[in-house]
């Protein structure tokens, strides 16, 4: 008689995604949705023409925000393939937009979410992706039977 599974390995890789440090990363992401994608609504409508370039990479910092969460939240192969995407968009974007602005303050008269490596917010935009990767990496389905 083999002996019976134990609930590590009867349970999807993805069921964790969502629970301890999942769930903070979760919130983390939804906080990061809200605020980047509510600071880049106001900017674009009010004061567009003072700084266009920062305004629209904040709207796309929200929007890949956005895109983790849900991808985040919904789980499975489809949601770890969102997360995967977007969590990489915002490490490029954080890593190329925080260079150049601070390379070339002129492009930059106001700053964005990904500016300065996310000074502005703690450098947790800087972070944040690292640690979306590595939670997503460590739980991958494995595709190696359980023994």
């Amino acid at each position: 008689m083999s002996p019976e599974p134990t609930a590590q390995q009867t349970r999807p890789a993805d069921a964790a995604l969502n629970t301890g440090l999942g769930r903070v990363l979760l919130f983390v992401y939804g906080v990061f949705a809200l605020s980047a994608s509510a600071r880049a609504i106001v900017q674009i409508i009010t004061k567009f023409s003072d700084a266009p370039v920062a305004y629209l990479l904040s709207g796309l910092a929200g929007l890949v925000y956005i895109a983790a969460t849900i991808g985040l939240a919904i789980g499975g192969e489809r949601g770890r393939r969102i997360a995967l995407t977007s969590c990489s968009i915002e490490l490029l974007g954080v890593l190329v937009v925080g260079t150049l602005s601070l390379a070339d303050k002129g492009n930059f008269p106001d700053a964005t979410v990904w500016s300065d490596y996310g000074s502005g917010y703690g450098y947790v935009p800087l972070v944040l992706p690292f640690i979306g990767l590595w939670w997503i990496w460590r739980h991958r389905p494995k595709n190696t039977p359980m023994s």
